[in-house]
């Protein structure tokens, strides 16, 4: 296989005033785009040409780092576009809302351990609601990596790189990371792969 930038699900100023258009521009088309290019490079010649995306990532995990960085990050942008959406936000469908009542204790507590694991992820990486033995659980990671290396499978992610929110919050990430939760995340995409993880 080899990486392809994939379109934006939704145009550039979609997910204003909370991510602003120059934001998406430079994420997507800049970084994103720049993770494609160098992850081909990379893959190529690496013995890993054949495989998914997934096994690239779990097979250069602690091996070949440059490549793992890369494909992981082509992996968490591809969700991280499907995991916002205009007017996002909002009541959670209720086979997750049930979920995350018994696994973390409700929604007010799972938000404010979610912004937490964000904040507390020292320099750049992502937060995330993931899938572990059957039970949702809250993670966070370094760089380009995610709960696949860690035998979980992750159903939303927020990328904490200051890229994604320095534009328009500076250096203000819990109030980046609260606008994310409040009125980005698409619940109906959680869903789907809460759903197919399960």
């Amino acid at each position: 296989m080899s990486f392809k930038l994939p379109e934006l699900p939704y145009a550039y100023d979609a997910l204003a005033p909370y991510m602003s258009a120059e934001t998406l521009e430079f994420h997507h088309d800049k970084h994103h785009n720049a993770y494609v290019t160098k992850g081909n490079e990379l893959l190529a010649g690496s013995g890993l040409e054949g495989k998914s995306l997934e096994e690239i990532i779990k097979e250069s995990y602690g091996k070949n780092a440059a490549l793992f960085n890369n494909a992981g990050q082509h992996y968490n942008h591809i969700h991280f576009w499907k995991w916002m959406k205009k007017d996002g936000g909002g009541s959670l469908p209720g086979a997750l809302s049930s979920k995350i009542d018994s696994d973390l204790g409700g929604f007010d507590k799972f938000r404010a351990d979610f912004i937490a694991a964000g904040v507390g992820q020292f320099g750049s990486g992502w937060a995330w609601l993931a899938i572990k033995d059957g039970k949702l659980e809250i993670m966070k990671t370094p760089n380009g990596e995610n709960p696949l290396v860690h035998g979980a499978t992750p159903i939303l992610g927020v990328d904490v790189w200051e890229h994604s929110y320095y534009i328009d919050y500076r250096n203000a990430r819990p109030k980046y990371l609260e606008a994310f939760i409040d009125n980005m995340v698409n619940w109906d995409y959680v869903l789907e792969l809460y759903e197919a993880a399960s």
